[in-house]
């Protein structure tokens, strides 16, 4: 393999406990496993997180959530314990109707005709199969969602005379729940408290009330919005629930600038979490360069004095971002060998990616490299590229995995 991730098993399951701590007992949380466990595996990392006790995985889609279903159900420690259930988070179109229910996945729905989707799939299969589902709530993101006022109304009329369909859940996703203190947040508690009374007043009652992202897991005194998420699920008469994607990986949005807003994480996950990730490959070949050779695609780097570089197998094809690359006025990225870095140097190719190693001694072809691990992250390679390291993360294309207890 010309790269391959290793996942630290013990990393993930330390970061998901300190997230259960932080909620508390009274407030489970949803792994979130989705874009295949954020580049990391989610057949690997729904592993993990099963064993580590999570009740719930929240996964992109039905062909998602399959997988991950079939994964469990020959994972021989989970034999003999209730599999977590899974939340299929980011819509469905009608060929997927079939699978969710006859698998016991729990759709995310927001329009009738999702449900009623669903009640086609329930009716061919001609048992008395309750279907569950979350409703969402689109309270100023846009994008996913019922819009509070008629449209909610309307809909909670006609799903409770539908006795096939079970309203399991009632959520929404926040658009700065990272910001401590947002108005954009605040304004969405108040849209979402208000879609609640609704559900209230046409006599539904669901299990689980749940909002945001891993942001939500904080600790703020009494207004922060874990306090506020209890508090609308004790109303409902519901439990409160929180979804925990990011941070279980590792990492959180970075902080913002001082002067703009405050970080709403509580310091004990920020300064807790662990990256659960490494991406390793090894040396192609090793090259000696003179002063004045140019390196690269358009010889944007050239060499000052003698070089010593080294060629790695990898390039923004398998996710190593093209603007990592490291030229005479402007320096970018870099990777790990025998503990040090080693800068790029040069535009990082489709497939291809210089090092400098001129300093590190008895550095050999086949040597292993770190790409993202200890000494690098996907944080550093996001402030390099501009982005966040949920993309960084997701845009991995290695072909190899192992996992490390």
């Amino acid at each position: 393999m010309k790269s391959w991730l290793e996942i630290s098993e013990a990393r993930l399951a330390a970061n998901y406990a300190l997230l259960r701590a932080v909620a508390g007992a009274e407030t489970p949380v949803l792994a979130v496993v989705k874009a295949n466990g954020y580049g990391h595996g989610a057949v690997v990392c729904s592993g993990v997180l099963a064993r580590a006790g999570a009740e719930w995985l929240g996964v992109t889609d039905a062909a998602e959530g399959d997988c991950v279903l079939r994964a469990l159900g020959g994972d021989a420690e989970m034999k003999g314990r209730g599999q977590p259930k899974i939340l299929v988070m980011s819509g469905m179109l009608a060929e997927d109707a079939d699978v969710i229910v006859r698998r016991g996945l729990v759709p995310v729905v927001w329009t009738r005709e999702q449900m009623e989707w669903l009640l086609g799939a329930a009716a061919r299969r001609g048992d008395a199969v309750r279907v569950p589902v979350h409703l969402e709530i689109d309270t100023g993101m846009s994008r996913q969602g019922v819009t509070p006022g008629l449209e909610l109304d309307g809909l909670l009329e006609w799903l409770k005379g539908r006795p096939e369909l079970r309203l399991d859940g009632v959520m929404t996703h926040f658009a700065s729940a990272e910001v401590a203190g947002s108005a954009q947040t605040r304004g969405q508690r108040e849209s979402f408290e208000r879609a609640i009374g609704a559900v209230e007043r046409a006599g539904l009652r669901p299990d689980w009330v749940h909002a945001g992202n891993s942001s939500v897991v904080d600790t703020e005194p009494g207004e922060g919005n874990l306090a506020w998420l209890r508090a609308v699920a004790l109303r409902a008469g519901a439990r409160p629930m929180v979804r925990a994607g990011l941070a279980l990986y590792g990492y959180c949005l970075p902080v913002c600038p001082p002067g703009e807003a405050a970080d709403a994480f509580a310091p004990a996950v920020r300064g807790g979490l662990r990256p659960v990730l490494g991406w390793k490959t090894r040396i192609l070949s090793l090259r000696e360069v003179p002063a004045g050779a140019a390196i690269g695609y358009n010889g944007t780097f050239v060499a000052a004095d003698a070089m010593r570089i080294a060629l790695l197998p990898v390039g923004y094809a398998d996710g190593l971002r093209r603007e990592l690359s490291g030229s005479n006025s402007v320096p970018g990225g870099w990777a790990m060998v025998q503990g040090r870095r080693a800068p790029i140097v040069g535009r990082v190719s489709m497939n291809l990616t210089t090092i400098d190693v001129s300093g590190i001694a008895g550095v050999e072809a086949g040597d292993e490299v770190t790409l993202l691990g200890d000494g690098i992250t996907a944080d550093d390679h996001a402030g390099i590229a501009g982005t966040i390291a949920y993309e960084i993360v997701c845009g991995l294309r290695a072909p190899g995995c192992a996992v490390r207890r």
